[in-house]
């Protein structure tokens, strides 16, 4: 805020406005662009090693642990969540008094409301403890960061529909119900994604077919 001497009409005025949908494209841009240049780093420099698999058949694709694990991949991965988490935690602080106003008086769906403020937290935790431990360093604490990132997004996701699916029962606006519509498409696309990730995870392993990581590798991306 532009602050000025008291009694000036120009003492709380703002400094910048931003409007909310730059400000939420702005940050998804940054995951998204910044795993783009690993994979495409990965790809061209580091091939050999981040397409590696413990069965030794081929494969043409990293999975993002490992193309974010080596230099300079990871300090661009690193420096692109970590301008990404910030503006999460104060989003999920906006939900959480967004979803206080709206269900005053309303105890399950305040509880609800609480668990999904604990999900965002710990999914954004998650995301931060996997980007800033590689595989490379620590493996266990980055796959626990993993499991906790996937685990709290999906829950979060399922809780966030649950509550827009009350907020169009009792309330009639055009463009919460197509936030809501929004929210389950992507809820669905995501657990697609990580059931299809799994899938061919646990198939690979099981049987290590050449290029069998391949099918596995665009579903973990999008999750």
């Amino acid at each position: 805020m532009l602050q000025g001497p008291y009694g000036s009409p120009d003492r709380d005025r703002p400094l910048i406005r931003l409007p909310f949908r730059s400000f939420a494209v702005g940050t998804v841009l940054l995951p998204l662009s910044g795993l783009i240049a690993c994979l495409f780093i990965s790809l061209v420099y580091h091939f050999d090693d981040s397409t590696y698999t413990h069965c030794q058949v081929s494969n043409y694709l990293p999975s993002i642990s490992s193309a974010i694990s080596r230099v300079p991949e990871r300090y661009i991965w690193r420096c692109c969540i970590g301008l990404h988490s910030a503006p999460r935690y104060l989003v999920a602080a906006a939900y959480f008094n967004f979803y206080c106003g709206r269900f005053a008086g309303r105890l399950p769906e305040l509880l609800l409301t609480a668990l999904a403020l604990i999900c965002s937290v710990a999914e954004n935790t998650g995301l931060l403890l996997l980007t800033y431990v590689s595989s490379t360093e620590t493996y266990s604490l980055h796959k626990n960061g993993f499991i906790v990132f996937i685990a709290s997004s999906l829950l979060h996701m399922l809780i966030t529909c649950r509550l827009w699916h009350v907020i169009r029962t009792h309330y009639v606006n055009p463009e919460e119900i197509t936030s809501r519509r929004w929210k389950l498409r992507l809820f669905l696309f995501n657990i697609s994604c990580c059931l299809a990730a799994a899938y061919f995870f646990r198939r690979h392993n099981m049987f290590c077919e050449a290029g069998g990581e391949c099918r596995s590798r665009p579903a973990a991306w999008c999750c």
